[in-house]
């Protein structure tokens, strides 16, 4: 009896030349990248070009008519955009560390997997390192859906002299994770504050006598239940894989569509893509109406206010700084306009970034 034809041969053998395809055009684009790199430098031009990367994901959309899903287009085309970039000059990251938290999961998010990524203690040494030119960009966690704002970022921008360049938004999934995987074998629960804020209710119902610590970072807590046995962590799905631990409950979050905001800081904003968030750092007048003034100044050209923030003056009792982040570049004529009133109407203005919007 004659062998029967697998059907599924041809199929392969098709895969395979599309994948070999696919290769080749990858290599032919990454030498495309070199060249344009060179091209920039000989002429002095930034390396990236954030209207050029928008204007390929908007073709790639419409060209793709959702027939591939474009989540997935998007993350494919992420990866091979970034490592082009980045093969035209190495990047240098910093994040808040150790390895595999939230910062960290953020940072390969927005830049890849090819980027030279140093983690780092406290969020106020991430900007001191950008500052000092040690690095070259950093990212830090500007503000949680459930939680608010992360004060130690707003307060470092008083120290720090240095520009957002972008941001990236990150769903969050907190994963309690130990040594075991066993609920039993938990004597102590330790996390970031947020985290353990965030899933505060969960541990009451659950753990109810098992005391919570706060420590720097969700990598810190992943590293000390990797060490001691009778401590599980709350963390990051790739605290699992870097720490080799052990999932005892995932999604302990008191709410369901938790998500953090990254930013990205470095020495210099990119310039407009045309689809861009700015923000800044305002002073206001000792006056009644000083805020209301502020905000008449965007409100009459239309300018659309995004966040709102104050933080006090360390130092000085009852003086405060306003973060404002709304839409549009810098080089907007209306931006332009809007930011010369301001300088006049406030007491203190730094312009802190323009940069492009979240692609999500």
């Amino acid at each position: 009896m004659a062998d029967t034809i697998n059907p599924l041969a041809p199929v392969r053998d098709q895969i395979d030349t599309i994948d070999n395809t696919i290769l080749k055009l990858l290599k032919e684009r990454l030498e495309c990248a070199h060249e344009i790199g060179r091209l920039k430098s000989t002429e002095n031009r930034a390396k990236w070009d954030p209207l050029r990367e928008r204007q390929i994901y908007d073709r790639l959309l419409r060209d793709n008519a959702k027939k591939f899903p474009e989540d997935s287009l998007l993350s494919i085309f992420h990866e091979i955009i970034t490592t082009c970039r980045l093969s035209q000059k190495a990047t240098s990251v910093a994040y808040l560390g150790p390895e595999a938290t939230f910062s960290h999961l953020a940072a390969v998010k927005y830049f890849g997997h090819n980027a030279d990524y140093t983690p780092i203690q406290t969020i106020e040494d991430v900007f001191y390192e950008v500052e000092k030119g040690r690095v070259d960009y950093g990212i830090v966690p500007i503000e949680n859906s459930i939680e608010g704002s992360v004060t130690s970022t707003l307060d470092s921008f008083m120290k720090c002299k240095v520009k957002i360049c972008g941001e990236e938004l990150l769903a969050i999934t907190h994963n309690l994770i130990n040594h075991s995987g066993n609920m039993e074998d938990i004597k102590l629960v330790v996390s970031h504050s947020q985290p353990l804020a965030q899933c505060r209710e969960w541990l009451r119902k659950n753990l109810p006598h098992i005391p919570c610590q706060s420590v720097f970072s969700t990598g810190v807590a992943a590293q000390m239940a990797a060490e001691d046995k009778g401590v599980a962590a709350i963390g990051s799905s790739l605290a699992i894989k870097t720490y080799q631990l052990q999932v005892v409950m995932k999604g302990v979050e008191d709410y369901r569509g938790n998500s953090t905001r990254f930013i990205l800081i470095g020495k210099e904003s990119p310039s407009k893509s045309g689809r861009d968030k700015t923000s800044l750092l305002l002073g206001l007048l000792d006056k009644p109406g000083a805020l209301n003034d502020t905000l008449s100044i965007l409100a009459r050209r239309n300018i659309n206010l995004t966040r709102i923030e104050s933080r006090p003056v360390k130092g000085e009792s009852g003086k405060y700084l306003f973060f404002i982040d709304m839409l549009g570049h810098m080089s907007d004529g209306v931006l332009i306009e809007a930011c010369e009133r301001l300088r006049e109407a406030c007491s203190y203005f730094e312009w802190l970034g323009s940069y492009p919007i979240n692609r999500d």
